[in-house]
């Protein structure tokens, strides 16, 4: 976009805005189609065709390129309800359309790749519409937002119950319908392109429990059992023995079933216990610790105490790993403050920590420090697309599960959407060592 085209879409953008405010709506009718379309009009990489649709026939088809080659997207938009929604809501409203089939697209990762790689000159314009509309559109977005922030305190234990629930409780046999024979549901690390997922999730925990130095000897505790994949690693590679902890009824009852299944129930001890309460259950205290991706189920304000708890349950010279989705660090102070599709829709209130916000909590909260940091994000962008491929194979099983269409778009762009965001780096993957 030239500076004379920019200056014209800023004019147009402060119309509309005085518009909306004259009629008290600035997201609603056609006011929200010519603000995406502007916002659009500033992307600077690729190429989003948009064809919109009237009683199922096409009405309109535009082009939005940039000045740079890049990922070449198209959608198809059915309702002009999906223009409003990304106007009030953002990635929340992106989403929300799909889920309600108000667009859709034949390859949603590529349109997310799109709007992420574009993201700061849109959020240019954003930033612009948001200034002179805040005051009708945050009392909006309050009312989805706790009152304060001493909200997330009250009753928290079983706020995150529940919230592990909603997701994870969907149901065992959803989730092995996608997931590989080890039901792991985590980055997998691939040590050849041509690994296996299942191969692959070994290969992650091999990783992760060798990097900690876990042996025989070892008592080895791990903060999120999951379906009992690395605790069953652990015991039938290295012989130690494992306590595991989990607040999903669900995983947990499928846990023992595998864990008895492979034979090490006298081995791995399984507990329903929040992490908040495992110091009462380290006497004595564990050797190695373990958590994969389960951090993000802890609110930022929660992190100091998160790291004192393992520091507790932990020997004098212990050793801690985990494998953490990540915020970029520059993104972080915002992002712990925004709701985006897949906290308001996936994981409720899932918050997403930095590399250098666990740093700083484990600096400030314990005696022991990040010694090593291993990104690995270009492997959970192919275990998504993976699981997406598996998913979409078996929609008629997923069906037969009571599990309607719309459920099915709001998984089918939950997957696209996080495979979009590893590959464009939009979120990361990391595995951290803390020592003492």
């Amino acid at each position: 976009m030239t500076a004379i085209q920019g200056a014209r879409a800023d004019r147009l953008l402060d119309t509309l805005a005085e518009k909306a405010l004259q009629l008290n709506d600035p997201i609603t009718g056609r006011a929200a189609r010519r603000v995406v379309h502007l916002l659009l009009d500033r992307a600077e990489t690729g190429t989003l065709s948009i064809e919109e649709h009237v009683n199922g026939r096409p009405r309109s088809f535009r082009h939005f390129a940039g000045s740079n080659p890049g990922i070449q997207a198209s959608v198809a938009v059915h309702d002009a309800r999906a223009y409003t929604a990304i106007v009030r809501e953002g990635s929340v409203g992106l989403g929300r359309g799909f889920i309600e089939g108000w667009w859709s697209a034949d390859d949603p990762v590529a349109v997310v790749r799109y709007l992420i790689g574009n993201l700061g000159a849109i959020d240019a314009g954003r930033n612009r519409w948001h200034r002179r509309t805040h005051w009708l559109t945050e009392p909006v977005r309050a009312r989805r937002r706790p009152a304060g922030p001493k909200a997330h305190r009250v009753d928290h234990r079983r706020r995150n119950r529940e919230e592990i629930e909603a997701h994870y409780d969907i149901g065992n046999d959803f989730f092995a319908l996608f997931l590989d024979e080890t039901m792991t549901y985590s980055a997998a690390v691939f040590p050849t392109p041509e690994s296996s997922l299942a191969d692959a999730s070994r290969h992650k925990y091999d990783r992760l429990l060798g990097k900690v130095g876990v042996g025989a000897h070892h008592r080895l505790l791990e903060i999120g059992t999951g379906w009992g994949g690395l605790a069953i690693r652990a015991a039938e590679t290295i012989g130690c023995s494992v306590t595991s902890t989990t607040i999903s009824s669900e995983q947990l009852r499928e846990a023992r079933q595998r864990v008895n299944t492979a034979g090490f129930s006298g081995q791995v001890e399984l507990l329903d216990r929040d992490w908040r309460d495992l110091p009462a259950f380290a006497n004595p205290r564990f050797d190695r610790l373990i958590s994969i991706e389960m951090i993000e189920a802890v609110d930022w304000r929660d992190y100091d105490e998160f790291f004192a708890t393992i520091e507790r349950c932990l020997t004098a010279d212990g050793v801690a790993g985990m494998q953490a989705i990540c915020l970029p660090d520059d993104r972080w102070e915002r992002g712990k403050h925004t709701k985006d599709f897949i906290s308001r829709f996936v994981f409720p209130n899932g918050c997403l920590p930095s590399v250098a916000a666990i740093e700083q909590s484990v600096a400030s909260a314990t005696s022991m420090y990040v010694a090593d940091v291993e990104d690995l994000t270009p492997h959970y962008a192919e275990t998504l697309a993976r699981w997406r491929a598996a998913f979409d194979s078996r929609l008629e099983e997923v069906s037969a599960l009571g599990l309607d269409e719309r459920f099915q778009r709001l998984w089918r762009f939950y997957l696209a959407y996080s495979e979009a965001a590893f590959r464009e780096r939009h979120c990361l993957v990391v595995q951290l060592v803390l020592k003492a």
